[in-house]
């Protein structure tokens, strides 16, 4: 095993925890890309090439029957063929997270259509399902098994959030293990059926699944009831016969408690873990080899690389399977003292380069975000999912994605520091206003170019905030407020002109005159 340096990544910025690639024939797109597309690249799919230890991302473009596809970070994802014998696949792509941390429950199924020097397409088509559709979910797997001359994919595990009955305003973004169900989910039909099995009684997070032909291995994971990484080695066979289909699993012994790990395919039945966490504080460097044969499989410790000091010594790792025998693997900047964004990779080579193999086998692995300081571990850190292709290909420079093109996202998205006092956290916020879901209302300053705060932080209450959003009316935060009242003329006051009121008449007697004064006089005597 070796180990070669990264020395340079372009638009690093643009990856974030979650990212997936997809290779069509050592052409390798990155999807997931950090907040919502841009218009630089609509698609947010990008077509990657490492080059001279140099990575350049060129924009993809959709296909003119494909759907919308947003950007999804931790779904699962596998290789779908058109059948055993076939040299075309497809990629599947299930669940997963938005940029807005909500939770997707589709299937989406991409294949690349083609490319060319100037201009990359692929198709991305959704797939209808019915029956017992899988709940939204994000690091969980997905593998294809093949039975009889069928073939269905198996989704089992991952996380999502607490059902709405039971959320409370301390809560409300609190993730929980899904229930340990396996579900089959037949592409032809679009028929999903979940089934609960005895010896499957925790849920799983982040594990890693290997698949040949009719048998799916899974191994490790996280467990968030139980907090622990499971040391169970689960098989599960699928029979798919002209009636219904039968799903058995067997826990076997030899298993390993490891979470976040990385499985690269060396040959037709060999594959390679490293990487991972085997506890909240404590990577694991040791490197195992995994030996599927006939119906059995066989695990056993291989000497690893030599790892480099930066690697020993940061507090969190990552990276991906970047296909035929190759794995990238990371560390945050943070550790070497330099911006955080400023990201290290490392390509860890499993085998000999001249040793060219068939993959028929199918992997599936989770790399979570291990946030190693906090106690709600596999959340939004600053460890990233991330893999590459080692093969290099001819990219046209010209149309390379530019990330100086684009905002940064830094300052107009719902996760900054608006403010001095600011206290908003992506880790630890809960909703304050009925209006509120998964993100912090937020409100225009109209200082300068303007700017924008949290409603929370201004100490707005609900009554004022929904007077702001609806009236056509100027807002200034708390630190500008001030200012804005000293630079601001007052503003001219229209008086109304009141219509005067008529006088009230008095009611007065007659003037009499002097003969009838007389005349009354004498009636009166």
């Amino acid at each position: 095993m070796s180990l070669e340096v990264v020395s340079a990544v372009s638009n690093s910025s643009l990856l974030q925890p979650g990212f997936s690639l997809l290779n069509f024939d050592g052409h390798i797109f990155l999807f997931g890309q950090k907040g919502w597309p841009k218009r630089s690249c609509p698609t947010g799919v990008f077509l990657l090439d490492i080059k001279e230890n140099e990575l350049k991302m060129k924009p993809a473009f959709f296909s003119n029957d494909s759907c919308y596809l947003p950007p999804l970070r931790y779904p699962a994802i596998c290789k779908l063929r058109g059948n055993v014998e076939s040299d075309e696949y497809q990629y599947v792509i299930h669940g997963g997270k938005t940029p807005n941390n909500d939770l997707s429950n589709k299937i989406y199924v991409m294949s690349l259509i083609s490319k060319n020097s100037k201009k990359t397409t692929v198709q991305c088509i959704e797939k209808d399902l019915g029956g017992d559709v899988p709940e939204a979910r994000y690091g969980h797997t997905i593998n294809i098994v093949h039975s009889q001359g069928k073939s269905v994919s198996v989704i089992f595990g991952g996380r999502s959030y607490m059902p709405l009955a039971q959320r409370t305003t301390e809560k409300w973004n609190s993730v929980v293990d899904c229930l340990p169900s396996v579900f089959l989910v037949d592409f032809e039909f679009g028929c999903c059926t979940s089934y609960i099995l005895p010896e499957l009684q925790d849920g799983l997070a982040f594990h890693v699944s290997v698949a040949r032909n009719d048998t799916i291995y899974i191994l490790g994971g996280h467990s968030l009831q139980n907090n622990t990484r499971s040391p169970s080695l689960y098989k599960l066979k699928v029979d798919l016969p002209l009636g219904s289909p039968a799903v058995t699993c067997t826990i076997l012994p030899g298993g390993i408690s490891v979470s976040s790990a990385i499985v690269t395919q060396t040959s037709d039945t060999e594959f390679v873990l490293v990487g991972g966490y085997q506890s909240d504080n404590l990577k694991r460097l040791v490197c195992n080899t995994i030996v599927l044969e006939d119906s059995n499989i066989h695990i056993v410790e291989r000497e690893g690389p030599d790892w480099t000091p930066d690697i020993k010594h940061c507090r969190m790792w990552f990276g991906s399977d970047m296909g035929k025998g190759s794995v990238l693997l990371g560390i945050p900047g943070a550790n070497k003292q330099l911006i955080s964004d400023a990201n290290y990779f490392y390509i860890l080579r499993c085998k000999e380069e001249d040793k060219e193999e068939e993959l028929t086998a199918q992997i599936c692995s989770q790399t979570s975000t291990e946030d190693l300081g906090n106690s709600t571990p596999f959340e939004d850190s600053e460890e990233f999912c991330f893999s590459a292709e080692a093969n290099r290909f001819d990219v046209n420079n010209t149309d390379t994605y530019n990330e100086d093109d684009e905002e940064d996202e830094s300052e107009t998205g719902y996760w900054i520091t608006c403010s001095a006092s600011c206290n908003i956290d992506n880790n630890t916020w809960v909703p304050f206003y009925s209006t509120e879901f998964n993100k912090p209302a937020m409100i225009l300053c109209s200082n300068g170019a303007g700017h924008w705060v949290h409603a929370q932080c201004m100490d707005l209450s609900e009554t004022m905030l929904l007077h702001l959003s609806e009236a056509n009316v100027k807002y200034f935060c708390n630190e500008h407020i001030d200012l804005n009242k000293g630079l601001q003329t007052p503003k001219r006051v229209v008086c109304l002109k009141k219509q005067p009121m008529k006088p009230r008449h008095k009611k007065t007697a007659t003037k009499l005159t002097s003969p009838a004064k007389k005349s009354f006089l004498r009636r009166l005597f």
